[in-house]
């Protein structure tokens, strides 16, 4: 338990799974007893914990209903085709990078590994990063940049989803067989492999993104409202 002591019927401190799947739902359950799991460790069980991955999936929920709205009836080209921006390549990079992670992490039973990958990849990259710098194009009347914004977007994220799928596989499921050209289940997609084209050299644009973290962290540090210059 959240103390440290064997769960048993004498401490009654037992915790009902169908109680937390009814509160939490199920991939929050799993995902929270993948995350921070590591060989030799007894885990100990903290409601937080399975609210925040519930949080997690929220997330993802919120991105993916975000992506399909701005693809809605558009044909998307494949993503070989179109001319990336600097952004498109950075996530495309950290992608590649993420797919060789996960995959080695998995083949080695490294769970909690793989988790920490996915949701910092998910939360941070994907859905605070990336999503964001695709607005300004996703509201413009360059009708070839939205599409481009569209197609990396959609990529990343189906792909994305099957490298999670694993350990969330309910909202995976729901949410790849609604996105455009997924009509099977995800359980019998192909597993992503790192793509050798997209590894970018993405040094100018690591260098922009630490400056913009930077500049953050001193506005946090001093109290500075977001909405001061």
């Amino acid at each position: 338990d959240s103390q440290g002591r064997k769960m048993s019927k004498s401490l009654g401190n037992g915790i009902d799974p169908l109680e937390v799947i009814d509160k939490y739902g199920a991939d929050a359950l799993r995902f929270s007893l993948a995350s921070g799991n590591s060989p030799g460790n007894d885990m100990r069980f903290y409601w937080e914990k399975v609210e925040a991955y519930r949080n997690f999936a929220n997330k993802i929920w919120n991105a993916s209903r975000f992506v399909k709205m701005n693809i809605a009836d558009r044909k998307l080209p494949d993503i070989k085709t179109i001319a990336l921006d600097e952004s498109d390549k950075w996530i495309l990079k950290k992608y590649n990078t993420l797919v060789e992670s996960v995959t080695k992490s998995f083949d080695s039973y490294e769970l909690g590994i793989a988790a920490q990958s996915l949701y910092d990849f998910i939360w941070s990259e994907y859905c605070d990063w990336y999503i964001e710098l695709t607005k300004p194009r996703l509201y413009s009347d360059d009708e070839t940049a939205k599409t481009n914004a569209c197609c990396v977007l959609n990529y990343v994220l189906s792909n994305t989803l099957k490298l999670l799928h694993p350990l969330m596989p309910f909202i995976t499921e729901e949410i790849w067989t609604s996105l455009p050209g997924n009509e099977e289940s995800i359980m019998i997609s192909t597993w992503p492999e790192a793509e050798q084209e997209f590894n970018f050299d993405t040094t100018n644009f690591d260098v922009v993104v630490d400056i913009i973290k930077g500049v953050r962290n001193l506005r946090t540090e001093m109290n500075v409202p977001q909405n001061v210059k």
